[in-house]
């Protein structure tokens, strides 16, 4: 069985970062593309950031700069350091190894 369990949302300040986490199990974790998307009230889920088995990254041009993504094949745990957060950043952010999902962590940005 599948489980990708976020955690580490909350409510920020513009301009405060927050990292969020999360535990994988039931997937073969070190060979799988890892990743974060997030979907705001009435926008369509967008992925946001990836990290293959090897360590390559890549970003969608809106969090290029501010997040980082990383992983940590031994804990089985995928990271999403977010920097610079912005009000347009507010959202429900899901860990993603495709073609599974978690129930996602709410993430709102205060201006």
């Amino acid at each position: 069985q599948v489980q990708l369990v976020e955690s580490g949302g909350g409510l920020v300040q513009a301009g405060g970062s927050l990292r969020l986490s999360c535990a994988a199990s039931g997937i073969n974790f070190s060979t799988n593309v890892l990743g974060w998307s997030r979907q705001a009230p009435g926008k369509q889920r967008e992925l946001i950031a990836s990290v293959s088995s090897a360590g390559t990254t890549g970003y969608a041009d809106s969090v290029k700069g501010r997040f980082t993504v990383s992983r940590d094949n031994v804990k089985k745990m995928v990271y999403l350091q977010m920097s610079s957060l912005k009000p347009e950043d507010t959202a429900v952010y899901y860990c993603t190894a495709y073609p599974f999902s978690g129930q996602g962590t709410q993430v709102t940005v205060s201006s």
